[in-house]
C-alpha cells in the first residue's frame, strides 16, 4: 500500500460490520482461537500489545505496561489504527485480536487521563457492533515474558472490558469454554448470522 492510498478510518459502514474484534481475558484462548481461524482461511490481525511488548523488550525500550504505561498505550492505539486502516474486508470478515478499546480501557483503569485523540479514535475507528469475548479460564492461564500479571489481574481486566465495550456502543457475545475447534465453529456460525 502506497502512502497516497493509506487513508485513516476509510471503511464504509458495511465494511465496518466485517471488522470483528475478539477480546476478553488474558490467556483465555484468544490467540489459539485466532490461529485456528487463520488456518481456516480468515484474515487475522495480531494483538497490538503483545507486539509492542516484544519490540520494546527487543530494543530495550521502556514502552512497557509495567514501566511507561502511557507510552505503551499510545503505541498500542497507533498499531491498532494501522491494523484497522490496513484491513481489506471485501465482503469477508477480518478478525482482530483485541482493539484500541482494550488499551484505552487499561489506561482508564490505571487512572490516567484520556488524551483527546483517544476520544476521537474511539469515535472514528468503529468495528462490527458485536464484539466476541473469551471469559476467564484459569486452567489456560500462563504468565510469560510479555504477560507478567497474574490471573486475578487478568480477571479484573476482563471485567473492565465487559463494561467498556458496551459503554462504547458495542454488544458483547461470550465465546464458550470449549475445545478450540468448537470455539472456531461457534465464531464462524455467529459471524455468518450477522
Amino acid at each position: 500500500m502506497s502512502e497516497d492510498n493509506y487513508i485513516p478510518g476509510n471503511h464504509s459502514p458495511a465494511d465496518r460490520e466485517q471488522l470483528i474484534v475478539i477480546s476478553g481475558c488474558s490467556s483465555g484462548g484468544k490467540s489459539t482461537l485466532l490461529a485456528e481461524m487463520a488456518r481456516r482461511g480468515h484474515t487475522v490481525f495480531p494483538e497490538p500489545g503483545r507486539q509492542i511488548v516484544k519490540e520494546a523488550l527487543f530494543i530495550g525500550s521502556d514502552a512497557l505496561p509495567w514501566q511507561d504505561g502511557a507510552k505503551f498505550t499510545e503505541l498500542c492505539v497507533s498499531r491498532a489504527m494501522y491494523f484497522y486502516n490496513s484491513a481489506r474486508p471485501a465482503g469477508r470478515p477480518v478478525l482482530f485480536d483485541r482493539s484500541m478499546v482494550d488499551n484505552i480501557t487499561g489506561m482508564q483503569r490505571a487512572g490516567r487521563p484520556m488524551p483527546p485523540g483517544f476520544v476521537a479514535a474511539l469515535s472514528l475507528y468503529r468495528y462490527a457492533r458485536r464484539v466476541f469475548m473469551t471469559p476467564p479460564w484459569e486452567e489456560l492461564f500462563v504468565p510469560d515474558r510479555e504477560r507478567r500479571h497474574g490471573f486475578a489481574a487478568a480477571v479484573t481486566e476482563y471485567q473492565g472490558l465487559l463494561q467498556s465495550y458496551p459503554a462504547n456502543g458495542y454488544d458483547v457475545v461470550l465465546i464458550p469454554k470449549a475445545p478450540v475447534a468448537a470455539r472456531a465453529d461457534f465464531l464462524e456460525a455467529q459471524i455468518a448470522r450477522h
